[in-house]
């Protein structure tokens, strides 16, 4: 069988990275390896649904996992990941801002000179234009 081609693998992987529990357990994760109660705590989901989400990430080889005992600690596999995040953390900080100051321009009021008024305030082309609208 042949192998699929690089794009369509990397867009399976941000797929994958696509839900936000998953994006939450790899922000916490950053700051060391923590146990499934702590995760359960911050991120307020069903264990049953932290459970999904930690097997696809386990499974995709993002995250590992080690027992201590009774204790099953979740760590990432690699710096890689931290990366990753960090560098969307500063795409998306572009991003809002550019549309933050979109929406300033939309928010200030339009000058006067903008909107034309009274007399000879239609461009030459559109004089006698709509002449035979109903009034």
């Amino acid at each position: 069988m042949p192998q699929p081609p690089l794009y369509q693998v990397k867009a399976e992987f941000f797929r994958m990275l696509g839900h936000p529990v998953r994006i939450r357990v790899l922000e916490l994760l950053q700051g060391g390896p923590l146990p499934v109660r702590a995760l359960l705590a911050d991120i307020g989901v069903e264990p049953s649904n932290l459970s999904q989400q930690l097997a696809v990430l386990r499974r995709s080889g993002i995250v590992v996992s080690t027992r201590e005992g009774p204790v099953v600690l979740y760590a990432l596999a690699g710096g890689d990941v931290a990366d990753l995040l960090r560098s969307a953390r500063r795409i998306l900080t572009v991003l809002l801002t550019d549309r933050e100051g979109l929406l300033d321009q939309l928010r200030e009021p339009e000058a006067p000179a903008d909107i034309p008024t009274g007399a000879g305030a239609l461009p030459e082309w559109a004089a006698g234009q709509g002449a035979d609208l109903p009034r």
